[in-house]
């Protein structure tokens, strides 16, 4: 019989744990970054290419294949058919793809110059604090979400807006959108804590659901998506740019009707959320940064 810590994961099992399905709202954030910088996008595809590549499927997958390691005890409850827990992902090969994926997201950054490596070190330092021990920031729900939030939005905002402009640091008005965005996505992480609180309980992870109770981390969710939303559209208005701040303010409007059915039943109702609130969220997100070009950063 073959050695379990011997046996190599299939592709299919590789391809699971990576997760492509997660990458797309880093990605998503560092268009956002590089339509918001105002720089003209001719001769520059490759550039941006690079730096889409390193968001999503280097960066995030890291995140995810570091989350399932670290996570597979407490998989093994709210999700034993994934790759670890499953046994498709055999003995220690979680941990070695973990490494593997942070050291070619390394290689990747530097084609990027100074910003995009210090940004992908910046990524990659939240990815392993945000689950691995001593840190293991998930245990709290806020600063987990926090770590995720600034990782996965803000902080591929900002590289692909800096990356666009030389390495120059984005102006007042890009990076004050990041932040409102990485805020907002703090509550889009604390739909994803709703399917796993049981097992969270039973193993010490304080999620919000599990801090707050199911109704409490709902409530608490939707404003903290809404409210900097709000504020966008306050800035848009400010920045005269009344059509962009109209459109933010429907999409807002659409989320609000799924976020009342949420709130009526959390658990059964958070994935819906995600599915069809969370993109009217990003679409916002891009509607900003179109906003932005001509502003001046």
């Amino acid at each position: 019989m073959q050695n379990p810590c011997m046996a190599r994961p299939s592709l299919s099992a590789v391809a699971e744990l990576l997760k492509p399905i997660t990458w797309f709202p880093p990605m998503w954030a560092f268009a956002c970054g590089v339509v918001a910088s105002g720089v003209t996008l001719d001769g520059q595809w490759v550039l941006i290419g690079v730096g889409i590549l390193l968001a999503g499927p280097m960066v995030c997958a890291t995140s995810q294949a570091v989350n399932d390691w670290f996570d597979r005890h407490v998989d093994a409850i709210n999700e034993p058919q994934r790759p670890i827990p499953s046994g498709r992902m055999p003995g220690r090969w979680g941990l070695y793809i973990a490494l593997l994926w942070t050291l070619l997201s390394l290689l990747v950054a530097t084609a990027l110059g100074p910003w995009g490596f210090g940004a992908a070190i910046a990524g990659l330092v939240l990815a392993w604090a945000y689950s691995a021990p001593p840190l293991r920031l998930k245990n709290n729900g806020w600063l987990g979400n926090a770590a995720c939030g600034l990782s996965y939005e803000g902080l591929a905002w900002v590289t692909g807006a800096a990356v666009m402009a030389g390495g120059a640091m984005p102006g007042a008005s890009s990076l004050l959108l990041a932040l409102l965005y990485s805020i907002a996505a703090h509550g889009i992480m604390t739909l994803n804590d709703f399917k796993s609180v049981e097992g969270d309980r039973q193993m010490g992870v304080r999620s919000l659901p599990v801090r707050l109770g199911v109704q409490g981390a709902a409530r608490t969710a939707c404003w903290v998506m809404v409210v900097p939303q709000l504020l966008v559209i306050l800035l848009l208005l400010e920045w005269q740019r009344p059509l962009h701040a109209l459109a933010v303010l429907l999409l807002v409007l659409g989320q609000l009707k799924l976020m009342q059915r949420f709130v009526a039943s959390p658990a059964e109702r958070a994935l819906q959320l995600s599915a069809f609130g969370v993109p009217l969220l990003v679409a916002g997100m891009m509607v900003a940064a179109f906003a932005l070009r001509g502003l001046g950063g």
